[in-house]
């Protein structure tokens, strides 16, 4: 933990990736086009998890009985889709994981409880369909679903990169201007405080909290305190940093079917 707490305007500084990392226009045209190319390549197929218009999953398969991996992205709730993220699918259908990757609504026009409720029906429609459940990894916003969902048991396991686990922090930025979070409702969504799976949990008990080493000291701390946090608790849960990578540049490695990081993911999936 922190021995003082950040004022707000260092609050403000530490969650503003976009801010910390001036090059980030650059790095989302790449993702956008390395998705493009994936899409072109191996084209996914669409599924529908809900009635809404973004309540869809692209699905890139591997093989009719190839473990499934669920990508939920990042952007605080309120930007981005699965559109730009499929640039990740190669480097796992490459190992013989299937990928979904999920979209959702977006604050301020649903609240963040109702975007978790719909990543617990993405989920469940992919267990539905394999009779398994999913593992489930995402980036900052989506780490912080992953999470969720392993603690509710809907998950095999999960990996969350650059997650938010505690979202009081978040109240006193400009971020909460679409979320509308008060302190209550903060805290009530955020997974650092929700039950740990554990042995005696009816779904996976493996947290991996990964984070790049040169991120806010905001984003590592919070992979750090969950990972501790949840370990005491019973879950199986590892903390890693990933050297010279920032918000934006530590998903490079999911583009890598070699990479520890994809090399995780997968023999979580296939355990």
């Amino acid at each position: 933990m922190t021995d003082k707490p950040l004022s707000d305007d260092e609050l403000e500084a530490a969650y503003n990736n976009r801010a910390a990392v001036p090059e980030h226009p650059a790095l989302m045209a790449a993702w956008k086009a390395e998705a493009q190319a994936a899409r072109a390549a191996h084209p996914p197929t669409l599924i529908r998890y809900g009635p809404g218009e973004r309540e869809v999953m692209d699905l890139f398969e591997a093989g009719p009985d190839a473990p499934v991996a669920l990508f939920i992205h990042g952007g605080y709730w309120q930007a981005l889709d699965k559109d730009w993220f499929s640039g990740i699918a190669p480097a796992l259908v490459a190992n013989g994981v299937s990928l979904a990757v999920a979209s959702y609504d977006l604050c301020p026009s649903v609240r963040l409880a109702r975007i978790v409720g719909q990543m617990r029906e993405a989920a469940a429609l992919l267990r539905e369909r394999t009779g398994k459940r999913p593992i489930v990894f995402g980036h900052s916003a989506g780490g912080h679903l992953a999470a969720c969902l392993l603690s509710e048991g809907r998950a095999s396991a999960a990996v969350a990169i650059s997650g938010v686990f505690d979202l009081e922090p978040l109240v006193p930025t400009s971020i909460n201007a679409a979320l509308g979070l008060d302190r209550l409702e903060a805290r009530a969504l955020s997974p650092i405080h929700w039950p740990a799976p554990n042995g005696g949990a009816p779904g996976g008990t493996v947290l991996d909290c990964v984070v790049g080493a040169d991120e806010t000291v905001e984003f590592v701390r919070q992979s750090r305190d969950m990972a501790a946090a949840w370990g005491a608790k019973g879950a199986e849960t590892r903390f890693e940093t990933l050297p010279g990578l920032n918000h934006f540049t530590v998903l490079s490695p999911l583009t890598d079917p070699d990479s520890s990081l994809v090399r995780r993911i997968v023999d979580l999936a296939k355990s």
